[in-house]
């Protein structure tokens, strides 16, 4: 399974796998501990959840913390694509 970040805002991302959003990924607090939530957007039986997600909402201490649990998910900024898109 292939998952990207793509940030919306500072401390906000889509989740998406394969192309499709299905969770999110936000910061709560702007702090050295502030945690990171994964939520899927659709709270699906356990057995049709894609993986790692075993429960609906998983909290990490850092993005890179929530980056490693998605397999290493990319970050895209959206923003600064469109930029470069644009010239």
């Amino acid at each position: 399974m292939t998952y990207r970040l793509s940030r919306l805002a500072p401390g906000s991302y889509d989740v998406l796998l394969n192309g499709v959003i299905i969770a999110s990924l936000v910061q709560s607090g702007r702090t050295d501990d502030a945690t990171w939530t994964a939520e899927l957007l659709v709270d699906l039986p356990p057995t049709e959840r894609p993986a790692p997600f075993k429960e609906a909402e998983h909290t990490f201490g850092s993005l890179e913390e929530a980056r490693q649990w998605l397999g290493g998910a990319e970050i895209h900024d959206e923003k600064t694509e469109t930029r470069i898109l644009r010239g």
